[in-house]
């Protein structure tokens, strides 16, 4: 009999994706490994990835991090998914991946699982052009089903030579299907062929036909050739908002011993004490790299706020309504007959009703949407095991130590005003906003291209019989969320930010901070007419109901120069070991988390969240001479 899977009954499950694993060696070769990525194509049914996360789970000696990469030409369906679930014990897999499969328009996806111990992420597209483009690094490779399209039946060398460039050696192969012509070509760049096991027709399951290890007779080039994973190791995080608590929560899960160190007396003290904020794709009719990035912000906002935080208290995936000038949707081509569909849509008659919006007006409806307290976000991320957070923490400057002579890395000392060490680490993330630029001067190192925002939130106590306010947030020229649980009973509403570029001087004075609530009922009364009405008498000078004034929350953001958060290290051929990540701009819950995985996936050489252009776009090398993508 064929090797059972503890936990999956006496029998051996039967079906490709089981004989695929026996073809790798899985699970003994991932033994106690801190990471393992498995890379299949084409992705089929999804027999294969519910295996491997089956014998993941049952797996004492699982590796920290299992990574799966699957390549499909088109999404998967749920019908699909079901229908290889034909053990009782896969059945709840195959619900929780259905789940997710939502809005898989063409390009990277990242799904999670198990609390982000094991990531699948979805390739739609041209597998060869995937291949080259995302510059994956695969421990394991499953060749399942059918291939055709993927160039292996004519034994395609352009396609097998961007499959071997993603093999390490020793990366063993199995394929589960006759494979005459894909044999050569993969013989010739660079795979030792092995014995196939038994194929009687009684051994369940059947064996892979095909087995293989990359072990070329020459020395192969590039960055994945020999790479080996980095070590989990000791982290200091300096800044405690969204950004730092995202990468502080995101290096934890991988096994780092993580300190993160702030001013305040709280965590989230500066602008990610923000108290309401809202988080929805960005619009673009050709789908730019922001929609593209804010769309994979808000899968991983989603992904997050549903492990950490409590539903409709903390967060509420409500949806948001985005009013859009006339006669600009801002949809792209044909988006209603595709996965973009999921996301967003032009807003419905009865969406626009209950925001008391006219029936012809130019508005969006994003489903995958809605609002979060980022002080919880922050406060349940920083909860992590792992992480130490410390308050009062003033660094001042940051030193490298030499090289160890056991070829470990250097260390970092993080110095505080009287220049005395208040930690160390192997690896620093600056996410202190504008401040990193102050530390980066300690060490004579350039500034980063980054702005300071003010602006202030107008925010009040909603009164038990106010009507006139839609039931989800509404965001364009403005914004307003209301019907938010307040601590104690109640429910209040809120409305802005302002929005001051180079400004970033606190508080604001009396006059500023009247000018800013007139402001912002201003856009306000553009926005939602029938809202501002219902709240005006909050802002009304001869004095509100008791209890029901208008109050202001203020802060400075901190954003670049070209809009897009920087995530990277500072300067790798000289101050390896410093990264930092901020820049979230007023976008910081729909792109903290997604950045904190960025910033963990290139530090451990894991398959990427999102497409690399992206990834490029959002780099912190692109500030550097010589821009490229250090993996």
């Amino acid at each position: 009999m064929a090797e059972s899977f503890d936990g999956l009954g006496d029998a051996s499950p039967a079906g490709a994706g089981a004989s695929l694993l026996q073809g790798c060696g899985l699970p003994a070769a991932w033994a106690d490994q801190n990471q393992w990525r498995i890379l299949q194509m084409p992705w089929g049914d999804g027999e294969s990835f519910l295996r491997c996360w089956a014998a993941w789970r049952a797996d004492a000696k699982r590796p920290r991090l299992l990574h799966f990469v699957a390549l499909c030409a088109q999404p998967p369906t749920a019908q699909l998914i079901r229908r290889t679930a034909a053990h009782p014990e896969l059945l709840s897999l195959a619900d929780a991946l259905v789940e997710q499969c939502w809005g898989l328009l063409p390009g990277v996806h990242r799904l999670r699982f198990e609390g982000g111990r094991v990531l699948l992420t979805l390739g739609i597209g041209d597998a060869t052009r995937l291949l080259r483009e995302q510059g994956w690094t695969a421990d394991s490779v499953f060749l399942s089903g059918s291939i055709a399209g993927h160039g292996f039946e004519q034994a395609d060398l352009h396609a097998v030579k961007a499959l071997a460039r993603c093999c390490r050696r020793g990366t063993r192969l199995a394929a589960d299907g006759a494979f005459a012509a894909g044999k050569a070509a993969l013989a010739q760049c660079g795979f030792q062929m092995e014995p196939a096991a038994d194929t009687s027709p009684d051994t369940l399951p059947k064996p892979a036909q095909l087995r293989a290890r990359f072990d070329p007779d020459w020395e192969p080039r590039g960055p994945r050739a020999n790479a080996q994973p980095t070590p989990p190791m000791r982290c200091v995080v300096i800044g405690a908002g969204v950004a730092g608590a995202a990468c502080a929560a995101s290096l934890a899960r991988r096994g780092w011993q993580v300190q993160v160190l702030d001013t305040g007396t709280t965590p989230a003290a500066g602008a990610s004490s923000l108290p309401v904020g809202v988080f929805a794709p960005h619009l673009s009719p050709d789908d730019n790299l922001f929609s593209r990035i804010s769309r994979s912000g808000v899968r991983a906002m989603l992904q997050q706020c549903a492990e950490l935080l409590r539903a409709g208290v903390d967060w509420c995936a409500s949806g948001v309504l985005e009013r859009r000038p006339a006669g600009h949707l801002g949809l792209p081509a044909d988006w209603g007959a595709s996965p973009g569909a999921d996301w967003s849509q032009k807003a419905s008659a009865e969406t626009l009703l209950a925001a008391g919006l006219p029936q012809e007006d130019c508005a969006c409806w994003h489903a995958r949407a809605g609002w979060a307290r980022p002080a919880r976000l922050v406060e349940a991320s920083l909860a992590q095991p792992g992480i130490v957070w410390r308050a009062r923490a003033q660094v001042a400057h940051l030193q490298r130590g030499p090289g160890q002579a056991n070829g470990a890395p250097p260390v970092w000392q993080v110095l505080n005003p009287q220049g005395q060490a208040m930690a160390e680490a192997e690896l620093v993330v600056l996410a202190a906003g504008p401040a990193c630029n102050a530390l980066l001067a300690s060490m004579k190192q350039p500034p980063l291209p980054l702005q300071a925002v003010r602006g202030q939130m107008s925010w009040g106590r909603q009164a038990a019989d106010t009507s006139g306010l839609p039931p989800f947030p509404v965001n364009g020229n403005g914004s307003l969320v209301a019907h938010v649980p307040m601590e104690g009973g109640g429910h209040a509403w809120h409305m802005g930010s302002t929005f001051e570029r180079d400004v970033a001087h606190l508080p604001f004075t009396e006059d500023e901070r009247a000018a800013a609530h007139v402001s912002n009922w201003q856009h306000l009364h553009d926005l939602l007419p029938q809202a501002a009405t219902a709240l005006q008498s909050a802002f009304d000078p001869a004095g509100p109901p008791a209890g029901h004034s208008v109050q202001a929350w203020a802060s400075v953001r901190c954003t670049a120069r070209d809009r897009l958060p920087i995530v990277g290290p500072v300067n790798p051929p000289t101050l390896s070991g410093l990264w930092v990540c901020t820049a979230m701009g007023a976008r910081g819950l729909t792109r903290a988390v997604l950045c904190g995985e960025l910033l963990a996936a290139r530090l451990h050489g894991e398959p990427l969240p999102v497409e690399a252009r992206l990834a490029r776009a959002m780099s912190s090398e692109r500030f550097l001479p010589h821009h490229g993508l250090r993996r």
